[in-house]
């Protein structure tokens, strides 16, 4: 992957997120303390971000930082059509609950092709 495709998912990641709430461009502006202008580039491709400004943007999201980064391939539409019907506080708590479903069984792998 290259910097520019993984800058495309960034941005495209952060757009999709502010569109899932339901919030303006001067919504989410507000909430992350920047200008309208700033954010606008930012989801355009014409500025980058540090690496404060992704953990501050994905705790606006409730999300875990690495989600940004994640391609959007990678989350089956039906899953984001059922997840649109729930509040954050809900998705926070099944993406948490996949999480830990996943690194459970990630290390059973693990253990089973490097037993001890």
């Amino acid at each position: 992957m290259t910097e520019d495709q993984l800058r495309t998912i960034v941005r495209t990641n952060i757009k999709r997120y502010r569109n899932h709430r339901k919030w303006t461009q001067a919504e989410l502006a507000e909430k992350l303390d920047i200008s309208i202008n700033f954010l606008s580039d930012i989801e355009n491709g014409k500025k980058w971000i540090s690496l404060s400004s992704i953990v501050k943007i994905s705790k606006t999201f409730n999300i875990e930082p690495f989600e940004l980064f994640r391609p959007i391939e990678a989350i089956p539409p039906s899953v984001s059509v059922l997840l649109s019907k729930y509040n954050d506080e809900v998705i926070h708590a099944i993406s948490s609950s996949v999480e830990q479903i996943y690194a459970y069984y990630k290390a059973e792998i693990n253990s089973e092709e490097h037993p001890t």
